[in-house]
Parts: structure tokens; sequence; C-alpha cells
């Protein structure tokens, strides 16, 4: 026979229990990005720039959602099959994609939902560098914010990202310094164009 302690604790577990019988174990399949921390933001911000879904992109590769938001939120590599397959489908090579540097040296953020300003940018004007743009998105930054920040004029960043003008390279500093990324990851889509 259970000693008093020992049946409340059975009663209080039964009640507990009581909601989710006949329900099953309910467990998200995927996390919500709102929540989420996120370790590889140019794969990230590449994708938003493109408005390309991580389940659109594990669709297109052939392989699982799960892998392609380990790939994002956890910065795991991919294997060198899935490696090829990715910047090929996205058109940047793996040390910009992929750069160990930047998963493992980053801060950790939590991703916010896209800011409204940056998706009317996308829509409006064409964007000539998706890498910067799309990390504006991720940290949901507008124009006037960046550039005050980091003491230039608007017009002088909307230019890197509309037109894709490689900035001097006191600027390019700056940036780097801002998003904690180098600049030769932030101005790739200048460097790949002009070479």
């Amino acid at each position: 026979m259970p000693t008093q302690q020992e049946q409340h604790s059975i009663q209080a577990w039964s009640l507990i229990n009581r909601k989710y019988l006949g329900k099953g174990i309910r467990v998200k399949r995927f996390r919500r990005p709102s929540r989420c921390q996120v370790r590889n933001r140019v794969l990230l911000a590449v994708l938003m720039a493109n408005d390309i879904k991580l389940s659109q992109l594990a669709e297109e590769l052939g392989v699982s959602s799960r892998s392609v938001s380990a790939w994002v939120y956890e910065g795991r590599i991919p294997g060198k099959k899935n490696l090829d397959k990715v910047c090929q489908f996205l058109g940047y090579p793996h040390h910009i994609l992929f750069n160990r540097t930047v998963t493992t040296n980053s801060p950790i953020i939590c991703q916010p939902t896209s800011s409204r300003f940056m998706r009317r940018t996308l829509t409006r004007s064409p964007v000539d560098n998706k890498i910067l743009t799309g990390l504006c998105m991720v940290h949901d930054l507008s124009v006037s914010d960046v550039s005050q920040w980091m003491n230039i004029h608007p017009g002088t960043f909307r230019k890197w990202l509309h037109q894709g003008t490689l900035p001097s390279p006191s600027f390019q500093d700056r940036a780097e310094q801002f998003f904690r990324i180098p600049k030769f990851i932030l101005f790739a889509d200048c460097i790949l164009h002009e070479s």
C-alpha cells in the first residue's frame, strides 16, 4: 500500500498526464524562426534575400528540411556532395556560404521576423549585394539605421545594396566591424561580379 506522500504524487502525475492521454505526444518538427538561434547568418541572409524558404531549399537539393535547419541554426557544414549542391544552387563558393570562422566565432543571434522596410526594398528595386541585404533582413535593420551606426550617408549604403558598388577599404573595414563578418564575405557579390 502506497504511503500518503506517494499516493499524492501519483494523483498529481495522473492529473498532469490526463490532458495528454489520447492525444499522443506532440513534438514540434521544426523550430519557429522567431525563437531560434542563428549560427550561419550568411546562408540565412542569402536565402532571405532570394526569398527561398528552408523547406524549398531542402526540396530543391533532395535533402531533409531538418538538415537544412541544422545548417542554418546550428552552423553544421554539410557533406561534400550536399555542399556542392548548395553552392551550385545558390551561386556562391563554399568558403562564403559555410565559413567556419563565421559559424563558430560569430555571435549567436535570435532571428526576428523580417523587416517590412527591407521587404519593400527587395520588391521595389533590384538588389545586387544579396548577402549584405540579407544580413540587414536577418538583423531587421533599415538602411537609415545601418548608415547612422556606421557613420555613412544612407545613399552610400543604398549603392552598396542596389548597385553592388564595392566600397573603399576603410568603409569595408567599418562594415566588417559592424556585422562581425569578414569583408570578403560581406562584399562577395561585388567581388564575384567583377571577376
